[in-house]
């Protein structure tokens, strides 16, 4: 039998690429410019630990899915201030040895305003993640499904969802895992029968439809994709935008009524008392006598 060396895979064009994961700026100073900055390609560590400032490289497919469920969310629990929902915010932790990571989707409970964080710092802010809900990308799946699931559980979030991508080249086959926190570890919890991830904090379903993810309400059931949420959010705030119009325009028409109302009393008053001046009864005069 004739054994025949197996030739090593060439790479791809996505292999070859340095910047495939992204990239940041770094100083690299030149004689002609103290100052000058080099863009430098990201390695998986620094997708896994970003620093303030990194492109991290995402498919449409992966933000169209991140803008849906933090649309979703906000319209969800930031109303009624439960809780704050970030997306692609970098997180420092208060745990030692556990650097920043920069999750997709992070639900927040204990803050009741959005600020305009570049990094949430969980030693200043006072509170820490519910849940966070990872997107996976193919080429930094380790990252999400494996790492993360230690990191996160370390630092404390009681639920962790990986919109895993178990597909096979350009095609994209989407499973969902739930990981809830249980005496300082993850235990996986399975799908309900339709394949389904209840949401605890707050109180959704999100499931698989196609190549895309999308949520449930228990009354309402299905939330419509992004356009449709951002739409139906434009529309209720129009709706209470010519509410509290047509409620001041009424209570200006009540204002005015009131002043005539008090106009035409003083008028009267003023008529009654000059008919008396002259040595009229003004029941008279209004009974014809």
């Amino acid at each position: 039998m004739t054994n025949v060396p197996t030739q090593p895979v060439p790479p791809t064009d996505a292999d070859a690429d340095p910047f495939r994961y992204g990239w940041r700026f770094v100083p690299r100073p030149t004689s002609d410019d103290p100052h000058n900055l080099e863009q430098a390609p990201l390695t998986l560590e620094d997708v896994l630990h970003p620093k303030v400032g990194d492109f991290i490289v995402r498919s449409d497919r992966h933000t169209t899915d991140r803008m849906y469920l933090a649309s979703v969310l906000r319209a969800r629990l930031e109303p009624s201030g439960r809780a704050i929902v970030l997306s692609n915010i970098r997180i420092a932790w208060d745990i030692p040895n556990l650097r920043p990571h920069g999750p997709d989707i992070m639900v927040i409970p204990g803050i009741a305003e959005r600020q305009d964080w570049s990094t949430f710092e969980v030693a200043v802010e006072g509170a820490r993640p519910a849940l966070i809900i990872e997107i996976v990308s193919p080429e930094t799946r380790e990252n999400d499904v494996v790492i993360k699931v230690n990191h996160y559980a370390r630092a404390g979030v009681a639920q962790y969802v990986i919109v895993d991508d178990v597909g096979q080249g350009e095609e994209r086959r989407l499973h969902l895992l739930d990981y809830r926190l249980e005496a300082g570890a993850y235990r996986l919890r399975e799908p309900d029968a339709s394949g389904r991830v209840h949401l605890e904090i707050a109180d959704l379903w999100l499931g698989v439809r196609g190549d895309g993810v999308v949520c449930y309400d228990r009354h309402s059931g299905e939330i419509g994709d992004y356009v449709t949420v951002m739409r139906q959010a434009a529309a209720a705030e129009e709706r209470a935008r010519r509410a509290a119009a047509a409620r001041e325009a009424a209570e200006e028409q009540a204002r005015r009524e009131a002043a005539a109302r008090a106009q035409a009393e003083e008028r009267l008053h003023a008529l009654r008392k000059r008919l008396r001046d002259m040595g009229i009864d003004p029941d008279d005069v209004s009974r014809g006598q």
